[in-house]
């Protein structure tokens, strides 16, 4: 994938509030600078100041300007719902997909694999692989489709709370039991 589609920075910084505008009554002009309806900053930087904790920033502004043009020529203003339609919008992988079909229209398309599932998926020796698309695959033949998104927010909580990736906390752990690599990780072993 390429580098901005991964996850490279800290999930605190992901959820980090944006700066609010100077004048909130500016926030979403009706029409920008450039005579334009579509509710953006004329000038890239300022949208660049939005998503710039998150690292790639500039690639990710560019590609949310991109989409919100593609929204609205192509979709008619509407987050389309369906896998293949999403990931056809810049900077969108299954991931992202995933999380926007299950959170945005209940629609449980897949299971998102982000670090933590991919890490702790392998842990627990639920596939082999560490391509997220064929653990994808592997989980979704191991759960019933009502449990896909939980099931990967469930890891993503387990994986930042107790099975941290430099410091696992196993005696804290409830998946110990089924663990393969707890044994292993209790004895000062790498899995």
């Amino acid at each position: 994938a390429p580098p901005e589609l991964r996850a490279t920075c800290q999930d605190c910084l992901v959820v980090e509030p944006a700066p609010a505008p100077a004048d909130p009554d500016e926030s979403l002009p009706a029409e920008d600078q450039d005579g334009d309806k579509d509710n953006l900053p004329s000038d890239p930087d300022e949208l660049e100041k939005y998503v710039k904790s998150t690292g790639f920033y500039r690639n990710k502004a560019k590609n949310i300007r991109l989409n919100c043009q593609r929204l609205i020529e192509v979709y008619g203003g509407e987050v389309p719902q369906t896998m293949e339609d999403l990931t056809s919008l810049a900077g969108v992988a299954r991931k992202t997909a995933n999380v926007v079909l299950a959170h945005g229209f209940g629609i449980n398309g897949g299971v998102t694999v982000d670090t933590h599932v991919k890490r702790i998926t392998n842990l627990l020796k639920l596939t082999k692989s560490d391509n997220p698309v064929q653990i994808e695959r592997d989980l979704m033949k191991l759960l019933p489709q009502p449990d896909w998104e939980n099931w990967s927010i469930r890891l993503v909580y387990h994986g930042r709370a107790v099975c941290v990736a430099r410091r696992p906390d196993c005696d804290r752990c409830t998946l110990i039991q089924n663990c393969p690599s707890g044994p292993k990780i209790l004895a000062g072993k790498k899995p």
